[in-house]
């Protein structure tokens, strides 16, 4: 039962304006560490793609042709040049748009080449991972790294690493075979206990199972060739580094995973060599691994790729073990969310993973789901009800689910003006802004932590997922990179893209400027207070954890004005415009406010004054 404070009344409205083109509002560098995971809003960056300030590093530290070193400006999947000093440079550009913590892709030294011949491309993502203890050449060096989150830090910004615990670059190969890709081989047609099938010559005999987690069991898997006979090329004996994944016994070896059932877990991705992270021998290891990059830089989380993929008994020991090690290092909030790649909108498989699964969060993927079905699409609003009905499935309920990033935009399954495209053809340019701008003002007002994907405030657009979804932000030379129609501008892809004044730029900063003023926005509760079976109204309320404010959130996902009433709290008679289309002043009778939304429209409303000295929160 939490009274109304009127002298926080009058600062939500010193702060309140219906204008969108204020900047946000730097943090304060000295509290940036007592920062809720929900408190934040995030830009996620592939270095290669972002900004190139040292060409000398474009190469790495490789000589030969781009087949060696990985570097070609006018291939999608080869390097482009972008290095961490070109992130650290943009520090302003990415503070300015309100963003108050970066996720760096994976930085990590990286196989520069793989794929079969006439297929090859470069690990310029940094998922290919060969050495886990420092910075891939093509990104700079640890120092460039230190001095990046030396600098973030110094702003009040956090800096969040994706790391990968699932897999390592491909190296080992297997003999039987060597030119098409291995099918994936199942325990139980391929025991641990037999050579080559349940007929095959008994090993491994004091192995019990991968169920038991004790190290004496896992000491006694000496053999790997139960399913295949793995094997290191010549020369690439020690290409990883710690020493000890050069072990083949140590990775699952049963060939490509199908995505489904036990491979999921257990076999290779497109040939990257899929750790045994039931072993505790790998357990330790990727705890020390990840440990020392908190310890030597205070890094403040990790995104982690291929969640879902993982031995769940390997995070139920890892992240009680970074948390730990990053409380030792005066890291208090310390965020650590898994990918878990899901096309559904239901919260299930999500919550999961929160709960027998070992995260303390996850990348919200019902959210993309949900918003591109509505907002990129042509889905009924009732859905958005339906998908925030489950964050009570999470461990700790709406408290895990105002932790979880949320998205539109990634860099595997695309850009959001992809989807808008996809899905209505015929559409004007200032349909696909209007549908643009619309799915980031829900992204930046309801639940979670907003994870705006780098290239997005700049009107990119991409051409679909993975490769046609990571264009530079520097100046592109990829010809199919350039022919796109950018969003709200122009412009292309073939000049640099860091422009303050783009609408999307300066929309997103306007709403992520109100998000970190107004509590109500990262840590409010929320009630549905409208909804439709078609494209049209969804509208909720928030409220302020300490004050009991409303604060009113309506979203119109058709091309058809509309205008009507919407439930508010009874105590809730006057309002202020924040965002968007204005609202109502008041309220036309208790408990019901008329609002009127353009196409493709929103409107940010939040009670102007107290009506009630003990007006409350809704429980």
């Amino acid at each position: 039962m939490r009274k109304r404070n009127p002298m926080l009344f009058a600062a939500l409205m010193a702060l309140a304006t219906p204008a969108l083109s204020a900047p946000a509002a730097p943090p304060a560098p000295a509290d940036f560490r007592a920062r809720l995971p929900e408190d934040e809003i995030i830009y996620f960056v592939l270095p290669d793609r972002f900004d190139n300030v040292d060409p000398r590093n474009d190469k790495g530290d490789f000589g030969g042709d781009r087949l060696t070193h990985g570097y070609d400006p006018t291939a999608k999947g080869f390097f482009h040049g972008g290095d961490l000093k070109g992130v650290t440079r943009r520090l302003d550009y990415i503070q300015g748009l309100g963003a108050t913590a970066i996720w760096v892709g994976p930085i990590f030294r990286n196989k520069p080449v793989q794929g079969a011949k006439g297929q090859e491309s470069a690990g310029y993502h940094g998922y290919w991972i060969t050495d886990f203890t420092h910075v891939d050449p093509h990104f700079g060096t640890d120092a460039d790294f230190a001095a990046l989150v030396e600098a973030a830090h110094g702003r009040g910004m956090k800096v969040y690493m994706d790391i990968i615990a699932n897999h390592t670059a491909d190296v080992i190969q297997y003999r039987e075979c060597a030119v098409s890709a291995c099918t994936y081989r199942s325990r139980a047609d391929y025991p641990y206990q037999r050579r080559g099938g349940v007929n095959g010559q008994p090993i491994n005999p004091g192995f019990t199972s991968d169920d038991d987690h004790r190290a004496d069991n896992f000491a006694q898997l000496t053999d790997p060739s139960y399913a295949y006979t793995p094997y290191i090329p010549k020369g690439e004996e020690q290409a990883k580094t710690p020493a000890w994944l050069n072990d083949v016994t140590l990775y699952h070896n049963r060939g490509e995973t199908t995505y489904r059932g036990e491979s999921a877990t257990m076999g290779d991705f497109v040939g990257l060599d899929d750790l045994m992270t039931e072993n505790p021998r790998v357990i330790a290891g990727m705890i020390e691994i990840f440990g020392a990059w908190i310890d030597r830089f205070g890094v403040d989380g990790f995104r982690v790729d291929t969640a879902r993929h993982v031995d769940p008994h390997f995070w139920q020991a890892f992240v009680p073990a970074m948390q730990a090690r990053a409380k030792a290092k005066g890291i208090p909030n310390f965020h650590i969310f898994g990918e878990v790649s899901e096309s559904d909108i239901l919260s299930g498989p999500l919550a999961w993973h929160t709960r027998e699964g070992g995260f303390p969060s996850v990348l919200d993927f019902a959210f993309h789901q949900v918003a591109i079905q509505t907002v990129a699409g042509k889905g009924a609003t009732a859905l958005w009800e339906k998908m925030l009905q489950g964050d009570a499935l999470y461990v700790q309920g709406e408290a895990t689910a105002r932790q979880l990033p949320t998205f539109i935009s990634n860099h595997d399954n695309g850009r959001f003006a992809t989807f808008v495209r996809r899905a209505f053809p015929a559409a004007s340019e200032q349909e696909v802004l209007d549908r643009v701008t619309l799915g980031h003002a829900m992204m930046l007002t309801l639940r979670g932590a907003p994870t705006l994907y780098y290239g997005d405030e700049q009107g990119l657009s991409g051409d679909g997922g993975d490769q046609d979804a990571r264009e530079d932000m520097f100046g592109s030379k990829v010809a199919i990179y350039n022919d796109n129609r950018l969003v709200g501008t122009d412009a292309t892809t073939a000049t640099p893209r860091f422009d303050p004044t783009h609408s999307l730029y300066r929309t997103i900063a306007a709403l992520a400027r109100l998000r970190t003023a107004h509590p109500a926005l990262r840590r409010g509760s929320q009630v549905v207070r409208a909804r439709s079976e078609e494209p049209g109204l969804f509208a909720l309320s928030r409220f302020d954890p300490d004050t009991g404010a409303e604060y009113l959130i309506a979203f119109n996902t058709s091309t058809a004005p509309i205008q009507t009433h919407v439930q508010v709290d009874v105590r809730s008679d006057a309002f202020a415009t924040l965002a968007g289309a204005p609202c109502a002043g008041r309220a036309a009778a208790p408990g019901s406010l008329a609002v009127t939304l353009p196409p493709l429209g929103y409107s940010l409303c939040a009670v102007r004054a107290p009506s009630s000295p003990s007006a409350k929160s809704p429980e």
